[in-house]
């Protein structure tokens, strides 16, 4: 299934370029209590991620129906709402507060109209007249009406997770004593107490990937190391619909078996880099482990700084040959891509992918030389020593095409010249293929991860959440902050 070269390359004869790059060196180890440790930026690599930020945050508080509180999936251009991009985009509008993008109650009036919506949405079994069933909501939401978008599109527990994940965080940060953030709470806390998470465990104590009124459950679960970590978090700290501690034992049963080296550095594997950032752009793991974690001594986050650095060597050796690729140009991750192609050369066929989850770990590698910013920018509170550079660096080559009103586009490609009608993105000369649209589900993890970065802002907002606290405590985690002050809604 895998090439030669995914074998411990690190440790091998084969690997001379990525020593020689200083590659296969491990990074440097967290500080005590699982801290990252401490990187200055230039002056100008400060100055570019301070743009990066605002253009970023930008994007949600420019594309979201302010009425309804929809975020797009894509942007721009027509598009249905995406319940995940809405959980980023509510935890963007505080981020904004923060940095001073907006006022606090231009945010205020943005999260309530998206709270007041998604509590009022119709909850029913029906096929076409619903926004979702037993506090779940669909994956994708018409933009206007906010019912579900077409029968294509499942409740999803995984976007209702993302969605909960902004619901939380307003919850927690409008702690003012006003009726509009009293509100606020209340109608948050309402949509989280709504969600019967027992009712999705169609094969307990796992819980299943979603549901359609005509399929019914999904044949699918989460198990096993991915972004579902949110999912079983929240789902064990429901006040109303909890599920059984089991289920988080059964989620992480099969760790062991994506457990191990590629490319220099020994981690909990998992192909995209989304699966190390979603969770994470929420909750601060530092320090603070479950079971699995203290029979392997790390942490999650230490984890995701791992699958960061792999990811970053694994460019470096190229195995592909794709054009590009290099120590401060790279990143695999679900993203758009050129479009479903087989093209012919001397060399021999390539396959290029459109929107697909492209990755390189030892559970599957997905790699057509499709490049996606939000892999490395959503990794920058792992190891932002190796990420603003390579930030700098697409900037600094390629942006004049990549870099836009809104940062970084989705995703570019300079191995794509063929000319052909293309579903997204454009071709450009000596370049290669580039999109011309961002994804709310590749601007949060940017945007969340950068404020964590700078302050931990996000991360200290959710540690008052009582929700998230118990979640994770009846998942077994101890240490850390989680040792700290109770926590309150």
């Amino acid at each position: 299934m895998f090439p030669a070269v995914v074998k411990t390359l690190c440790t091998t004869a084969a690997s001379a370029a990525l020593v020689l790059a200083g590659a296969c060196a491990a990074p440097a180890r967290a500080a005590a209590g699982g801290a990252a440790p401490a990187y200055r930026p230039s002056a100008a690599q400060q100055a570019m991620v301070d743009d990066l930020e605002q253009r970023t945050f930008r994007w949600f508080w420019d594309s979201a129906d302010p009425v309804t509180g929809m975020v797009p999936d894509h942007y721009p251009g027509e598009s249905f709402s995406s319940i995940a991009a809405v959980g980023f985009g509510l935890t963007a509008y505080g981020i904004g507060v923060e940095r001073g993008y907006i006022t606090r109650e231009q945010a205020v009036q943005r999260t309530l109209a998206t709270l007041k919506f998604f509590h009022d949405a119709p909850q029913n079994a029906s096929e076409d007249d619903a926004a979702g069933y037993h506090g779940f909501f669909y994956h994708f939401l018409d933009m206007q009406t906010g019912k579900r978008e077409g029968r294509w599109t499942e409740l999803s527990s995984v976007d209702t997770t993302l969605l909960l994940g902004g619901v939380l965080f307003a919850q927690s940060y409008y702690d003012r004593a006003t009726a509009e953030e009293e509100q606020i709470r209340a109608l948050a806390d309402a949509i989280y107490r709504a969600v019967e998470w027992p009712w999705m465990q169609a094969r307990p104590p796992l819980i299943s990937m979603g549901w359609t009124p005509g399929g019914k459950f999904i044949p699918a679960d989460w198990k096993g190391y991915n972004e579902g970590k949110l999912v079983y978090i929240l789902a064990l700290g429901s006040p109303t619909h909890p599920v059984d501690p089991v289920a988080w034992k059964a989620w992480s049963s099969t760790n062991d078996t994506t457990w191990g080296r590629f490319y220099g550095q020994t981690f909990l594997n998992f192909a995209p880099l989304f699966g190390h950032q979603y969770t994470e752009a929420w909750i601060d793991f530092r320090g603070i482990r479950d079971d699995w974690n203290r029979q392997h001594n790390l942490d999650y986050f230490e984890n995701g700084r791992r699958a960061t650095y792999s990811q970053r060597n694994y460019a470096i050796a190229n195995p592909g040959g794709w054009t590009g690729y290099g120590k401060n140009v790279w990143g695999l991750t679900a993203s758009n891509g050129p479009g479903g192609f087989i093209v012919k050369s001397a060399q021999g066929e390539k396959k290029f992918e459109g929107y697909t989850a492209r990755g390189a770990g030892l559970d599957y590698i997905s790699d057509d030389g499709t490049i996606a910013p939000t892999a490395a920018g959503g990794s920058i509170a792992f190891a932002p020593e190796i990420v603003i550079p390579a930030l700098a660096e697409m900037k600094r080559r390629y942006g004049k095409h990549i870099y836009d009103q809104y940062g970084f586009v989705d995703a570019f490609n300079p191995s794509f010249h063929t000319q052909t009608e293309l579903r997204t993105g454009k071709l450009v000369p000596d370049l290669g293929w580039v999109d011309d649209e961002q994804l709310g589900i590749d601007q949060g993890p940017i945007l969340l991860m950068i404020a964590n970065w700078r302050s931990g802002f996000v991360w200290s907002v959710m540690k008052k959440n009582a929700y998230i606290r118990k979640g994770l405590e009846r998942a077994g985690f101890t240490g850390g902050w989680l040792d700290e002050a109770t926590a309150t809604p």
